[in-house]
């Protein structure tokens, strides 16, 4: 990044090698579009580029770079959700939750196949508030730690590590339901 700064423009290149493929799985897991993605991530880099005197060497890259994502990332939710410029994290948390719930619940009882299964789970990240399955994606996904998703979002690990919990507990729940369908009933075939 120091190079970059400097105007190598093969420091640029060895950047977005690196970091371009975590940067668009992140959009990817959110919009489940290739294209959104794609353009979200050439949004990121060009705001990393405009940003780019900005960044200082006793920080880490990546979080800094996520932290950039993430404000790309909202800024698209609220302009698919029409929610105002202005609103927090929370109350973009509460729109999206609306809306999930105005979808169907999926059938029960079904049998499920491991593409089911698979289906299910991310269905059920997916269902979580926003600000806890970003959580959930940038540790387990993306690999950042609670203190650099942190600094990326602009909480406070406290606030982080509660959002995770909170996400865990919830996925547990709606996972437990799963875990019933797929377990053999009593007498039944196992």
């Amino acid at each position: 990044m120091l190079r970059y700064q400097e105007g190598d423009r093969r420091a640029f290149d060895a950047l977005f090698a690196r970091l371009a493929p975590l940067v668009h799985g992140f959009f990817l897991r959110t919009f489940r579009e290739a294209s959104v993605a794609d353009d979200l991530l050439q949004t990121t880099f060009l705001n990393l580029h405009r940003a780019r005197q900005r960044y200082r060497p006793d920080q880490k890259l990546r979080p800094w770079l996520f932290a950039i994502a993430a404000n790309v990332r909202m800024d698209e939710l609220r302009r698919r959700h029409r929610i105002p410029s202005t609103a927090t994290s929370e109350e973009i948390d509460r729109a999206l939750e609306r809306e999930s719930l105005e979808r169907p619940p999926p059938e029960p009882g079904e049998l499920l196949d491991e593409a089911e299964r698979s289906a299910r789970v991310r269905a059920a990240l997916v269902d979580l508030p926003d600000s806890q399955r970003q959580v959930i994606e940038m540790n387990r996904f993306d690999g950042l730690s609670f203190g650099e998703i942190a600094k990326a979002l602009d909480i406070s690990e406290g606030a982080c590590k509660l959002r995770a919990f909170r996400g865990y507990e919830a996925l547990r729940s709606k996972l437990a339901v799963l875990a019933s369908e797929l377990s053999p009933s009593p007498g039944g075939p196992a």
